[in-house]
């Protein structure tokens, strides 16, 4: 730092503002000491400021698993979020339980962490390492961490309302998991506007967020005239299984889906689907955590990210 301050004719500490990227230097001398800095190869050295600092600048991330599709947008989207506030970012998984998770962070001394959606089940009853801030993606509020979550309730809502206004008589459900808070919230959504149309709701059928656990439902569900899907891969499984027992989609069966996955334009048919915004999710995740570390005002109860109905041929 010393040489990048003699190279550019400023001071020490006028360096330190320009790494830190402080608003209190002027364009013409911030250009001098990146040029500087470009020219002599200088890079912060993390360790020594996380020694005169007390962070780390690396958060944590803690899942469950990568095999659907909204935890590995959130993966990539959390670390690009986390990158443009100046944070690394650390993968750990919870197959060992997110107490294990959580004590291999606290070894790394990360400053926080964010914990996505399966993985949030276990944040009530597991100790965390004092000090440990957490935000935790997918979980009721609760007194110990922030909560940041799409609108499930919201979307699920639109989606059966969507289907009610196409003349079904009730609309069915492919739930996911019991114990997930998403699929909790989505299964409530869906109740809720039957009950309030004075439609009868029948018995949820269960998945496991998978497309194969949605062509299992097949058969339970080929009698239907409407089905909400709590996520796209499982409506991919349902369509296959639905075509394999001669149902059209939609003259026979309307199916919708959520999450908006990449590839559910592509379905046959296009997928009617509620969107989830992964950035903008990932974005207020990393804030709230952000702030949690650097002492700002934290959010005092839930952050909820607005969802998106999106027809498409599959319920027309």
């Amino acid at each position: 730092m010393a040489q990048v301050a003699a190279r550019a004719g400023v001071s020490g500490q006028t360096v330190s503002r320009v790494v830190n990227d402080s608003p209190r230097v002027d364009p013409d001398t911030r250009t001098r000491v990146e040029k500087a800095m470009d020219e002599l190869g200088y890079r912060p050295h993390r360790a020594a400021r996380a020694l005169r600092t007390g962070r780390s600048q690396t958060i944590g991330l803690v899942v469950t698993t990568l095999a659907t599709v909204g935890n590995s947008r959130m993966l990539q989207a959390t670390a690009e979020a986390a990158a443009e506030r100046g944070y690394a970012l650390t993968l750990v998984t919870a197959s060992n339980g997110v107490a294990a998770a959580f004590q291999s962070l606290a070894e790394q001394e990360v400053d926080g962490a964010i914990v996505l959606n399966e993985a949030s089940a276990q944040v009530a009853t597991t100790q965390r390492p004092r000090g440990l801030r957490l935000v935790v993606v997918d979980a009721q509020t609760d007194a110990g961490f922030v909560a940041v979550h799409s609108d499930h309730a919201g979307g699920a809502a639109s989606a059966t309302a969507h289907l009610i206004s196409l003349g079904h008589s009730t609309v069915h459900h492919l739930a996911g998991p019991v114990d997930s808070f998403a699929a909790a919230e989505r299964e409530r959504g869906w109740r809720e506007t039957l009950v309030a149309a004075g439609l009868a709701a029948p018995v949820p059928i269960r998945g496991d967020w998978s497309a194969e656990s949605g062509y299992a439902a097949g058969e339970a569900l080929a009698a239907a005239s409407a089905v909400f899907c709590a996520n796209d891969q499982m409506a991919l499984g349902l369509l296959r299984a639905l075509a394999e027992r001669g149902r059209r989609v939609p003259e026979d069966v309307a199916v919708i889906g959520f999450d908006d996955v990449p590839d559910a334009a592509n379905y046959r048919p296009p997928l009617t689907t509620i969107r989830q915004d992964f950035t903008a999710l990932a974005h207020r995740a990393v804030d709230a955590l952000v702030a949690e570390i650097e002492g700002a005002d934290a959010a005092s109860g839930p952050v909820v990210v607005p969802t998106l109905l999106v027809e498409r041929a599959s319920t027309r």
